[in-house]
């Protein structure tokens, strides 16, 4: 939820239930000023009553009933005058006011009695409710309906006072991955003004860090390059005028090893996103999968492995180096870690508008926690004691990871029904053959 939606909600509630509080606080004032003057009312005309001119042996004409008010008037004992629905045996009752329950309802009751004379007058509790309730709501009848309105204004002014991060979260929001430029925005705010600077300081240390990491990465491999092919023509020399001994090959492997690791550097350093999207067009995954399976289907046959590639064609935009990269280094894995006589399986899946390539094996597979490591860089499953003895630079997943975001994708790292891994990328928006 957004922070403006969140303030507006705050303080709507807090209007509400302010409005609530203030109806409950007036309704109990309400009835407790009405109950005053209506007793007081009722003590008025129990006196008006009291003066009445009537006598024993004269009735005088009945007073006009009321619903909302009853009446008797009584004198030695004997009934003067009285509204029939209050039926009330004289002798139970005391001077002054009461509550009782007199023709099926609450009523207040009023007895004013003289030595000569006594009168009772009633009147239905309901009224007195129906009074209160007319108060209260007349006065805050007009808040409630002023509510819809005063949301409208909360909302604007809200709106309004949030509108510079409003405009500063849409700003980053568009900025590109490898944009470092600092924000040129003046603003008077207090509240924004450190944290546009924050950010400007923020994107000069990560621009900084972010370039050292880049060009020492690409530089270092390339300086390495030459004496690396000077030390391999120098051991290819030796072992021709030698002959090959066991030092000499563990050099050679040593050097092999360190290739590698350069050129995955290289590689490394060249996968950045901006790079290669400008130059992306139709590629057929299947047709660089089969490309792929055949460059290293020499180190497939020496461990006897038995690959299978299933599914349908399918077309991404996309650069073939990158895919053949992507490919090449999740196939190689799977040959590293897959035992001797193992089983291979690569799919191609498509599903709604996603495209799934798709790579299991019948290795030992991986831990929950390798899982999680697995895209570090130089971090290697078991490291190089891990049972297949394969050597490696621990770049390739690394590698892998860059790739993907090129392409927008995901990978997905689960256990495969074959024993091993599965490894599933996932292109979306891909098109069909």
């Amino acid at each position: 939820m957004s922070i403006r939606k969140r303030l507006t909600l705050i303080l709507l509630s807090m209007m509400v239930l302010t409005c609530f509080l203030a109806l409950v606080k007036g309704y109990q004032k309400s009835m407790s000023h009405g109950e005053q003057l209506l007793d007081s009312e009722l003590k008025v005309v129990a006196g008006v009553l009291m003066q009445q001119p009537l006598s024993i042996n004269a009735m005088a004409p009945k007073m006009q009933e009321s619903a909302q008010l009853l009446y008797q008037i009584w004198q030695s004992g004997e009934l003067l005058s009285g509204s029939d629905e209050l039926n009330l045996d004289l002798s139970q009752y005391q001077a002054g006011f009461q509550t009782l329950n007199i023709a099926g309802q609450r009523m207040r009751v009023f007895v004013f009695a003289t030595s000569l004379r006594t009168v009772i007058v009633a009147e239905p509790i309901a009224k007195r409710f129906e009074l209160a309730e007319a108060v209260i709501l007349s006065a805050m009848l007009p808040m409630l309906w002023a509510v819809p309105l005063l949301a409208l204004f909360i909302s604007f002014f809200v709106k309004y006072a949030l509108a510079p991060l409003t405009r500063l979260s849409k700003q980053l929001a568009l900025r590109q991955a490898n944009d470092f430029t600092a924000i040129n925005w003046q603003v008077t705010d207090e509240e924004i003004k450190p944290v546009i600077s924050r950010l400007n300081d923020l994107f000069k240390r990560v621009e900084t860090a972010y370039l050292r990491e880049r060009f020492f990465a690409s530089d270092a491999a390339h300086e390495l390059r030459t004496p690396l092919s000077s030390l391999k023509i120098n051991v290819h020399n030796l072992a021709a005028q030698q002959g090959d001994n066991q030092e000499l090959q563990a050099m050679t492997q040593g050097i092999n090893r360190l290739t590698n690791i350069v050129e995955q550097m290289l590689i490394l350093g060249r996968t950045q996103p901006e790079q290669w999207q400008k130059q992306f067009k139709e590629q057929s995954l299947l047709a660089i999968t089969q490309e792929v399976v055949s460059q290293l289907y020499e180190k497939i046959e020496a461990k006897n492995h038995t690959i299978s590639l299933e599914g349908d064609d399918f077309t991404i935009n996309g650069d073939e180096f990158t895919l053949v990269t992507l490919i090449s280094n999740l196939l190689s894995n799977a040959i590293k870690y897959a035992s001797a006589n193992g089983q291979i399986k690569i799919t191609l899946k498509q599903m709604h508008r996603q495209r799934i390539w798709q790579i299991e094996d019948s290795g030992p597979g991986m831990t929950d926690d390798q899982k999680q490591r697995i895209f570090n860089r130089f971090y290697r499953v078991g490291g190089d004691q891990h049972p297949s003895g394969e050597q490696g630079a621990g770049l390739g997943m690394a590698i892998v990871l860059h790739i993907i975001a090129i392409y927008s994708a995901e990978i997905n790292l689960t256990d495969s029904d074959l024993g091993g891994l599965k490894v599933q990328v996932v292109f979306a928006g891909a098109k069909c053959d």
